[in-house]
């Protein structure tokens, strides 16, 4: 089985435990907080998934971390599952594809607008109100500045790329002329 097929079973079990016990946020939270800590601690991270050592010892070792860490009684479970299946080394995966699916079960979109300057409040209202409208989803918006697009918009809607930027525009009259 592929990693990401064994990443989004996983992380669909999860969110559908969570959304039964009305835990979504609350669970995404304290999962991002276990991959956090499992990619900064390298140490912790192989210990655990060392083959040599016995998968009763991971355990003990994961469930005093959980305690430290304070987490819920079902992320305990889910952790420990995880330690007890060898799926630690998924945790950032599965991380990720829970936020897709709380996020689909939510009903928002994260969107991501990079422009040549600074968006005012104003301007990022706009926009952020027409992909509402577009997508028929609440947006969770994110804008950067980046002067390397010269001037116009590059947005990244639910996996899709919109480049209205200038650069793109030069860059594809470029193409046309060197092609004749």
């Amino acid at each position: 089985m592929s990693t990401s097929a064994i990443s989004k079973r996983y992380a669909q079990a999860l969110v559908e435990l969570a959304t039964e016990q009305n835990l979504v946020e609350q669970y995404g939270k304290e999962l991002e907080e276990v991959s956090a800590v499992l990619a900064r601690e390298d140490v912790l991270r192989l210990l655990l998934e060392s083959p040599t050592l016995a998968v009763e010892k991971k355990s003990a070792i994961m469930a005093d971390v959980a305690g430290k860490m304070e987490l819920s009684e079902g992320m305990k479970k889910f952790v420990g599952l995880l330690t007890a299946k060898d799926r630690l080394q998924y945790i950032s995966q599965i991380c990720a594809n829970y936020s897709a699916f709380a996020d689909e079960i939510s009903g928002i979109v994260r969107a991501t607008v990079t422009s040549a300057t600074k968006l005012t409040k104003a301007q990022s209202d706009m926009i952020k109100e027409s992909l509402e409208a577009q997508t028929g989803k609440t947006v969770d918006l994110k804008t950067h500045v980046s002067a390397a697009l010269i001037g116009g918009l590059k947005a990244e809607v639910g996996g899709k790329v919109f480049d209205g930027s200038i650069k793109t525009q030069l860059q594809r009259i470029e193409d046309t002329l060197k092609k004749g």
